[in-house]
């Protein structure tokens, strides 16, 4: 068994140096200011491209998450590099980003596990998956001391955002945050990329997970980790936390500069009272 997940995407997605990494997230959290949300945070969506085309967008979010109590991050990442029926949570103890270590919480983790299969502890998905990994330094910029629970959705299924909103449920507490990772549409033209994930911004501000179902569904948006958006937004609900707001939206043309093929990218909050 790997016990330690090194960093696969350290140089490529975000800078390999530790202080040229932390200067660059720092700068990235100072250009992205949220609006304020005096409660507490239950989760966010978040986007995993690299730093320089997604980071600015990613940071919104992150920025919610200072000076709030929060011991364990459960990021819910599509798998990008490998199929695999069902949910794998990494079974080693922790993930390695050139910050340093950040364990893996094994109660939560082996708590999840629903004993039929479909949630498991194990290595699939987490080999060289970026989607969990570039969240990861900015958590370690705005966090004093947590762990996490790494899941990567081999199936992004409805019978599986069903099964695992129903154990995160079962098993989170108040100081608890759930991470979806995901990016939106994948190269179409800035035009209509702008007609796709304006719907799911729609969709995620009413916070209507029926409508983001079909939307999905019949091809009207996309979303790489459209399964791990439901998957949060279905244990809000389970936990009456169904305030939502999308924080900031853009694509890749706006750093490239070439409009004919972007990826969308969104953050926003959920959150309750």
């Amino acid at each position: 068994m790997i016990q330690l997940r090194k960093p696969a995407v350290a140089g490529l997605f975000y800078p390999s140096n530790p202080q040229k990494l932390k200067n660059e997230v720092l700068q990235l959290l100072s250009i992205s200011v949220p609006p304020t949300i005096s409660s507490n945070i239950f989760g966010i969506v978040s986007p995993h491209a690299g730093y320089i085309y997604s980071g600015s967008t990613a940071a919104f979010g992150f920025n919610l998450l200072k000076g709030k109590k929060i011991d364990t991050v459960v990021i819910i990442s599509p798998s990008h590099r490998e199929y695999f029926l069902g949910i794998s949570i990494y079974n080693g103890y922790a993930y390695v980003t050139p910050l340093g270590e950040i364990p893996v919480n094994k109660e939560m983790a082996d708590k999840l596990v629903d004993g039929r299969g479909n949630i498991f502890r194990g290595i699939q998905g987490h080999r060289d998956e970026h989607a969990i990994e570039v969240q990861l330094p900015f958590l370690q910029c705005v966090l004093d001391d947590f762990s996490i629970v790494p899941i990567v959705m081999g199936d992004q299924g409805q019978i599986f955002v069903d099964v695992l909103a129903n154990k995160l449920n079962e098993v989170i507490n108040q100081n608890t945050l759930l991470l979806a990772s995901s990016d939106l549409s994948h190269y179409y033209s800035a035009t209509e990329a702008d007609q796709k994930d304006s719907i799911i911004e729609k969709d995620i501000n009413d916070f209507n997970i029926e409508q983001l179902s079909n939307d999905l569904a019949n091809k009207k948006c996309e979303a790489c980790g459209a399964g791990t958006i439901l998957t949060v937004m279905k244990t809000a609900e389970l936990n009456k936390k169904n305030k939502s707001i999308v924080l900031n939206r853009t694509h890749s043309g706006n750093v490239s500069g070439d409009y004919k093929q972007v990826v969308g990218y969104l953050s926003a909050a959920f959150y309750g009272e």
